[in-house]
């Protein structure tokens, strides 16, 4: 990658498509909005169109493929690809959002979770089948973003009366490989560096037995579904503990750059050196 941008955007017909490892805590418009900022500003275009190709979860980084200018007309071409995840599912309790920025609401019994049960479950995922989304996504129904009514439904304690709100959807995991097993133990969750934003749960002290998975999937594939779904496999519970994109587009992670290295590419030649 250039050591920085030109300030006209008709150097970049093609528009420019920035592979941003998007941090950790950080909405995919949040990163959105910073990298507009300072695009608008660099080319002095007030009407700069930039989108992403390919929402993450607040709580996963890796790559999120920021689209500038014409690239835009490319985000959906972009999201159709197939992804990469890097997956840590942990066993032995469940939360609401099926990953940790919701609290454990239960903890399961851990009889069946081994890593001989998790080896023999994976076959199970493989190919194209009907996936549920979690009811904490942007999924929309009659109208109304998903985690909007489950926002609602958990503050009046009914959460449950939207368990099947969702209908499902076809997905394909091309592979899921098993890269390691073994007890987790969390520590205190890292301080937001805005506070109030994203919840994380306080796990401190607590041990599950934790999956790493790589998984090969296509657009639409919910892993915190997959985690829900192997807990269930397995007869117990899980939750997705920590998750990082490391393929989409024909992008890999190692194509991306950091946040900050984005954001550095809109100085201008002068201010680099």
């Amino acid at each position: 990658m250039t050591r920085y941008l030109s300030d006209n955007i008709a150097d970049y017909p093609d528009g420019i498509v920035l592979p941003v490892d998007k941090p950790y805590r950080w909405t995919s418009a949040d990163v959105i909005r910073k990298v507009k900022y300072a695009a608008v500003r660099h080319f002095g275009k007030k009407n700069l169109k930039v989108g992403h190709a390919g929402t993450l979860d607040p709580l996963a980084t890796g790559i999120l493929l920021v689209c500038i200018g014409p690239a835009t007309r490319r985000a959906e071409a972009l999201q159709a690809s197939r992804k990469q995840y890097v997956a840590e599912v942990s066993f032995g309790a469940t939360t609401p959002s099926f990953d940790m920025e919701k609290d454990v609401d239960r903890e399961w019994p851990l009889d069946g979770v081994s890593e001989e049960s998790l080896n023999a479950s994976i076959g199970g995922f493989i190919g194209e089948h009907m996936q549920v989304a979690p009811i904490f996504s942007a999924k929309s129904v009659d109208g109304v973003r998903a985690y909007e009514t489950a926002r609602r439904l958990l503050r009046t304690g009914q959460l449950d009366s939207g368990a099947d709100m969702l209908q499902a959807s076809p997905v394909t995991v091309y592979s899921m490989t098993l890269e390691s097993f073994g007890p987790k133990t969390f520590g205190t969750p890292e301080p937001d560096p805005r506070p109030g934003r994203i919840h994380v749960a306080d796990l401190s002290g607590k041990t599950y037995p934790t999956a790493r998975l790589r998984i090969d999937c296509s657009k639409g594939t919910y892993i915190r579904s997959i985690a829900r779904d192997l807990g269930i496999a397995l007869g117990s519970g899980a939750f997705l503990s920590s998750l990082r994109r490391t393929e989409n587009g024909g992008f890999s992670i190692e194509d991306a750059v950091s946040l900050d290295e984005a954001l550095d590419l809109f100085r201008s030649g002068a201010e680099k050196r």
